[in-house]
This record gives C-alpha cells, structure tokens and sequence, in this order.
C-alpha cells in the first residue's frame, strides 16, 4: 500500500486531511448507526486503522497527534452507545467463581450467565460483553483493578483471538491471544516509542520477530522464550548493518 494513501470505507484519502475526516467521519457513523451491538467492533477497527496511520504514515503523524484527544473524546462517547440496562430479560446474580465473589447483571438461561452482561467482582475488575454457559465468551472488555484494560475476544472464560491489552504504564499489545496469553502473531508498542513485531508463544517472544527503535534503527532476529538467540542483524537509519550473536 502506498504511504501516502488509505482506504476507509471502501474510499480512498491521498493527502492529510482527507486521512483525519474519514477517521471522523467513520466515527460520526458509528455515533448514527441504531445497530449497538457492532459498536465496540467498529470502534476497534477504527482504533487500528488510527494505530495504522500513526506508525506507517509519517507525513500524517503529526497532524493525528494534534487531533488525537478529540478522537478519545468521541470514542468515549460511542462506547456509552452500549446501554447494559436497556438489555432484554436482564437479571442480576451473584455468586463465587475461582474463589472470587461476584455480582453480575445482564442475560440468564436457566440461571447461567448467557449473552450481554456486566460482572463485577469483590477485588475490582469488572468485564462488559458476551456471555455463554455461564462463561466469557464472545466479544468484550475486561477492565482489571491495576487499570489495564483488554479488548476483544474471549473463549471459555479466557482471552483467545484477536484482540488489545493496554498495560497501565502506557504499553499496548495488538494480536492473537491463547489460553489467555499473548500467542500467535503480534505487535507490542512501547510506551517509549520503541515496537516488536513478530512472533509470540505462552505470553512472550519467540520466534522471529523485528524492533523498531525511535532512531530509526531495525533489528531483526529469532527469540526464544523472551530472549534474543542465534544472529541478530540491525540496519540503522543511516544505511549500516550491524550483526551481534546471542
């Protein structure tokens, strides 16, 4: 794809501007759209395709940046298009699960959790969306009492599939999750501006994977259960190739 150009709803931007209002106005959709069911996905694609533009568009960065506290605030308004208390046969039910009380409201069959729901628990953490036999399962937002937040899919309780952990010192990962952990392929920003992009095996690195660093410089080579291994090659910015041994 050519840096200077992105597809939005099937039109495609070629400068600037044009980038940011059709961000803006796939927000304004979103905020007009009767279907609130789609709404958390829509706002996830949108964040990825402003995660996108950020890191793979230079000329647009700056300008994104500038906007970017109006694009919280709209998203912030969207996600309270989800309306847990207008949810059909919504019931309220407590219990203890993994040793931890909790209070839950939303859809019941047969008295398991089952479709949309909101679970508080005693400790802090509290989770919005998809229920199944009593179980996380689905598309949803688990919100942990350390404020990390996860974003996506969920099967039999854990997070499985794609989806987004923001960490509470500014980190995010963006992938494919397992059994609860970070599996597959992914993308881990830095809170400093520094990215992986690679392979991931039972939550850390391994495989092969590259480093962008802020200078500029590339560094490409295998890991293994979190540690760099074998040959790493880095190009810098300016042209050169360095090779170190692990």
């Amino acid at each position: 794809m050519d840096k200077d150009t992105f597809t939005l709803n099937n039109q495609t931007y070629s400068n600037n501007n044009n980038i940011l209002l059709g961000i803006i106005n796939e927000l304004n959709q979103i905020a007009n759209s009767s279907h609130e069911n789609l709404t958390i996905k829509r706002i996830s694609d949108v964040i990825i395709k402003m995660n996108f533009i950020i890191n793979e568009n230079k000329k647009t960065r700056e300008l994104i940046m500038n906007q970017f506290t109006l694009l919280q605030n709209q998203i912030q308004q969207l996600s309270k298009k989800i309306d847990f208390n207008n949810i059909n046969n919504q019931q309220e039910l407590k219990g203890i699960k993994n040793g931890y009380n909790y209070r839950y409201v939303g859809q019941v069959v047969n008295g398991l959790r089952e479709g949309k729901g909101i679970c508080y628990w005693e400790d802090g953490d509290r989770y919005e969306g998809d229920y199944r036999n009593d179980n996380k399962e689905g598309k949803g937002i688990y919100y942990a009492n350390n404020g990390d937040r996860y974003e996506g899919d969920f099967r039999n309780d854990k997070k499985e599939g794609k989806g987004i952990e923001y960490y509470n010192n500014g980190d995010r990962y963006e992938g494919d999750w397992r059994n609860g952990k970070k599996e597959g392929k992914g993308i881990y920003y830095y809170h400093n501006g520094v990215r992986y992009e690679g392979d991931y095996r039972n939550d850390k690195r391994e495989g092969k994977g590259i480093y962008y660093y802020n200078n500029g410089d590339r560094e490409m080579g295998d890991y293994y259960n979190g540690k760099e291994i074998g040959k790493h090659v880095t190009l810098t910015r300016d042209g050169e190739v360095k090779i170190n041994n692990y």
